[in-house]
């Protein structure tokens, strides 16, 4: 967490908030999060403008004007904000990267699970330790028949053949359920087994439900925020995650619960096959 929809969400806003600001200072708190913070201090970003802020898959990459990027995950509790300087610092903001319009960029992780850090923009844009992630699901090349020839012969549940990120990016644990949910497809169901049909309904499925999430602002679950503060709204439109006991919306089977490489699977017996 967050997942595509989340770190979209993330991005559109920071994009707003950043593009064409300038950076007069970096501050940091905490010597690290997932990965050291101290390298901020010594990066020479004092000076340099915010050009635009994308996404791939659940990274976001804030382009600077001597074309690099500053790189950031969110790990399970990271959230970013861009606020006044007359709002105290909070306990766990570890980071912060003062701006010319007299806002702080802020950087809160309080399991310190999240990342930030300056990357040479690489080929493409994209830095080379991003380069190992699979096809992006909104892109074109996220078919079918893509995920039908990335996922035959392989003897893995599909949940976890969605969930890798070297075959597609930035699905997680919740996106996966709800796209099997409304796919039809059970999660434990191997990718040897799975048909070119199969595989188109569950793209298509896939598709549909992450420009959904994204209209919606994400899925709030526990700690993600908006760069407001506010929630995302699509776990008011949840089928399957997280439901386990309770019947379903489809066909009134009682929904059940498996693990699948170490997560939580709710699937429905009854119309999942």
């Amino acid at each position: 967490m967050p997942e595509l929809p989340e770190a979209e969400t993330i991005g559109r806003a920071l994009d707003r908030a950043l593009r064409g600001r300038k950076i007069t200072a970096v501050e940091v708190f905490t010597p690290a999060m997932r990965t050291p913070l101290l390298p901020l201090r010594s990066a020479g970003l004092e000076g340099l403008e915010f050009t635009g802020v994308r996404r791939r898959g659940r990274y976001l990459l804030a382009d600077l004007s001597d074309k690099r990027v500053l790189l950031m995950h969110f790990g399970m509790s990271g959230v970013v904000r861009v606020e006044n300087d007359s709002v105290p610092r909070r306990k766990h903001e570890h980071v912060f990267i003062r701006l010319d319009d007299g806002n702080i960029f802020r950087f809160e992780c309080t399991r310190r699970f999240s990342m930030l850090e300056v990357h040479d923009s690489g080929k493409d844009g994209i830095p080379e330790s991003l380069a190992g992630l699979g096809v992006e699901p909104l892109s074109e090349k996220f078919t079918g028949e893509y995920f039908f020839a990335a996922v035959s012969g392989r003897s893995v549940p599909v949940k976890n053949l969605l969930m890798d990120n070297s075959i597609v990016t930035g699905i997680g644990n919740i996106y996966a359920a709800e796209t099997l949910f409304a796919a039809g497809i059970a999660p434990d169901r191997q990718g040897k087994n799975l048909t070119l049909e199969e595989c188109c309904r569950i793209t298509e499925c896939a598709v549909k439900i992450l420009k959904l999430a994204i209209e919606a602002g994400g899925t709030t679950i526990s700690d993600f925020r908006h760069v407001d503060g506010s929630e995302g709204k699509f776990v008011q439109n949840l089928q399957i995650y997280g439901k386990a006991g309770e019947k379903c919306s489809r066909c009134g089977t009682v929904i059940e619960c498996i693990r699948l490489g170490g997560r939580a699977s709710c699937f429905c017996p009854g119309c999942q096959k």
